[in-house]
């Protein structure tokens, strides 16, 4: 008998999918992320995993958005060797240990109470690695959190589950917290009408539970955030869709992954976006 997640609001369970998605990946005989935590984090909970019916192209947009956000992590700490990493709503994530950062680098994971109670249960403990029991709608989320260190802040998943003042919110306490930075975060575009649909009448599981819980359409402009927080200045738009990792995704999903690249409209359903404060 494996771990129980019943405490977990529902929120925090979408902490599951993503996990699982990544766990799927890991499986594959090309994985994306390869990350073996993720598949160790799914065997020792007691969960319907299977009943998500997470699709394959939800599982390699996962691992790669991932990815892109591991690899400009490495790039900030190779930078600033005694950086702060704040990962908001990191729930599960297990990018910590796959980035492997420098001893002098401190990793903290913000996430509400339950999430990161099983993350403590499940990932092993390191003098580096610290859990921040807080929610980023409180003013005050990053107040245990050093302030006056380069800090790479990412948020994977995390923004299409709050309203736009909430996030608005979390990109001003960034910058009256912590000294410089950046932001990284994935971000899906602005959904339209068709989206919106799909999350509610699909059958899958996975559709559902995401659509239950989504607090913001979202935007089109990557300056919009800039709205929010005029201290912040937008250094990168990419497409999930451009990389060259894209490859490895099965045949027919990569197909169709090139093509969605090939318009604006299409780049902007995946993307990484990052910003300097």
């Amino acid at each position: 008998m494996g771990i129980s997640v019943t405490p977990l609001t529902p929120v925090e369970q979408t902490a599951l999918l993503t996990v699982y998605a990544r766990a799927l990946d890991s499986r594959g005989p090309r994985p994306i992320l390869g990350d073996t935590w993720a598949e160790s984090v799914v065997a020792a909970v007691d969960y319907d995993f299977a009943g998500l019916r997470v699709q394959t192209s939800v599982a390699c947009q996962t691992a790669l958005r991932a990815k892109m956000l591991d690899d400009r992590i490495r790039a900030f700490v190779a930078s600033n060797p005694h950086a702060v990493v704040v990962d908001l709503g990191g729930g599960l994530d297990s990018g910590y240990y796959r980035v492997s950062p420098a001893p002098t680098v401190d990793w903290y994971t913000v996430d509400l109470a339950g999430i990161s109670a099983l993350r403590d249960q499940l990932l092993p403990p390191n003098g580096h690695s610290h859990t921040v029991v807080a929610s980023v709608a409180e003013p005050d989320w990053a107040a245990t959190i050093p302030a006056n260190r380069p800090t790479m802040i990412v948020a994977d998943g995390l923004f299409a589950f709050l309203t736009e003042p909430v996030i608005a919110g979390v990109f001003r306490s960034i910058t009256e917290h912590f000294q410089s930075g950046e932001l990284a975060f994935n971000d899906y575009g602005q959904f339209g009408p068709l989206s919106l649909a799909a999350f509610k009448y699909l059958p899958q599981k996975m559709f559902k539970d995401v659509g239950s819980q989504l607090g913001y359409v979202g935007f089109k402009d990557a300056r919009h955030p800039l709205t929010w927080n005029p201290r912040m200045q937008l250094l990168e738009e990419t497409s999930l869709a451009h990389q060259p990792e894209v490859e490895l995704f099965p045949g027919a999903l990569r197909i169709a992954t090139r093509l969605t690249g090939l318009t604006k409209a299409g780049a902007r359903k995946a993307r990484i976006l990052r910003y300097r404060f």
